[in-house]
């Protein structure tokens, strides 16, 4: 059976829909940056996750090819996610879209290394007629966090953000969000199949502890 990160890491990928507070370790992803309405038809968003899926269905596939990862294994690729910030505000406005600066990744298993990505990039962009130059390795350590659950369209998280501020402020922590350090979502629904309100999408703030 594949290795489905959601199931073996449950405790990052399916949290309860309260906040809660996570040390999450240091991650390897497939990135693309951009800016803008992640909502404009045909946009820079919109292109960008064709890439990363590119990137990341050519990296999963590679055993079948003549290219060889060591310490492969199957699995399942793990859901898209996005970091998020507007110019060097330490808050989101989600009615200004326009404003916006993501960072948008597919997790990679560990023994993927830069030069496999790099790799998957060359035999993507070749393959699939498809300029997928902008995809790129990080590693992302986010650590301490306040995480959770929020059920419903993207413009009704500062409900969910208000509990996770409220809850920080009641048990001794802060937020640190920064032009580095940034709002973090986890789509955990495809939002083409599914309505608006049955969206679920893990919310992630990085914290301190007062």
């Amino acid at each position: 059976m594949a290795f489905d990160f959601k199931k073996e890491y449950k405790e990052f990928y399916l949290p309860k829909n309260k906040p809660e507070i996570v040390n999450v370790p240091p991650m390897n992803y497939i990135a693309v940056r951009g800016k803008g309405d992640p909502n404009e038809p045909g946009g820079a968003y919109q292109r960008a996750i064709g890439v990363l899926y590119a990137v990341a269905y050519t990296l999963k596939m590679s055993y079948k090819t003549d290219y060889k990862i060591a310490g492969f294994f199957e699995y399942v690729v793990p859901p898209l996610e996005g970091f998020w910030r507007q110019g060097d505000s330490d808050g989101m406005d989600y009615a200004n879209k326009a404003a916006l600066h993501w960072l948008s990744v597919i997790r990679l298993p560990d023994f993927v290394s830069k030069e496999d990505v790099a790799w998957a990039v060359e035999t993507a962009s070749q393959k699939k007629k498809l300029d997928c130059s902008a995809a790129e390795f990080l590693t992302v350590d986010e650590g301490l966090c306040v995480q959770m659950l929020h059920v419903g369209p993207f413009d009704d998280e500062p409900a969910s953000v208000a509990l996770m501020d409220e809850y920080l402020a009641e048990n001794g922590y802060a937020n640190t969000m920064s032009a580095t350090r940034l709002h973090h979502e986890i789509y955990l629904t495809d939002a083409r199949k599914v309505a608006p309100e049955k969206w679920r999408t893990v919310i992630r703030h990085p914290i301190k502890k007062l």
